[in-house]
């Protein structure tokens, strides 16, 4: 049976844990779908485009071009439904997580009974990574190399070198 999924985030930048869940979900749909959220509220660093070049890349580099990366705007489930997605992706990386991914799978299950949640935990080494922190670490100078791509972690220096000049911090 063709099963395609939709794994949905910011990916404000993609880590390693990210990349963990891909390969997972590849493994078990025929098809996987990366959708990459605007979602301005969050206040991304990077803007929705370079998210999805990065993504792109980093999936071409890793031998996963198969995987398609889209953005999208809206409710989920639309674009999973403009996906013909079956199935949702989502990350479980902690127990702390299980409360909002209940909520979200909740939602999702009553607007499209017909898309199911699907919850993978990443690897054990990347258990901890989110991309708020690997922002906040490398915000404050700190190695992130090992929890990002190098493509990526070019882009995440580059950008927080223009943020510091442009507060006047460098």
């Amino acid at each position: 049976m063709e099963i395609t999924a939709v794994y949905p985030g910011t990916f404000d930048p993609i880590t390693k844990g990210h990349l963990d869940l891909i390969r997972r979900a590849r493994s078990l749909c025929s098809h996987v779908v990366v959708g990459v959220a605007s979602n301005p509220k969050k206040k991304p660093l990077f803007s929705l485009e370079e998210r999805v070049e990065m993504i792109r890349q980093e999936l071409l580099d890793q031998g996963l071009g198969d995987v398609d990366v889209m953005g999208f705007e809206g409710l989920l489930v639309d674009f999973a439904r403009e996906q013909h997605a079956r199935v949702l992706i989502r990350g479980m990386r902690a127990v702390s997580d299980f409360e909002f991914e209940f909520q979200l799978a909740s939602m999702n299950r009553s607007l499209a009974p017909d898309v199911e949640s699907v919850f993978l935990m990443p690897g054990e080494s990347y258990a901890f990574i989110s991309s708020t922190l690997v922002k906040e670490v490398a915000i404050l100078n700190g190695d992130v190399k090992r929890f990002v791509a190098p493509h990526v972690l070019a882009a995440l220096q580059e950008k927080i070198t223009h943020i510091r000049a442009e507060r006047g911090l460098e």
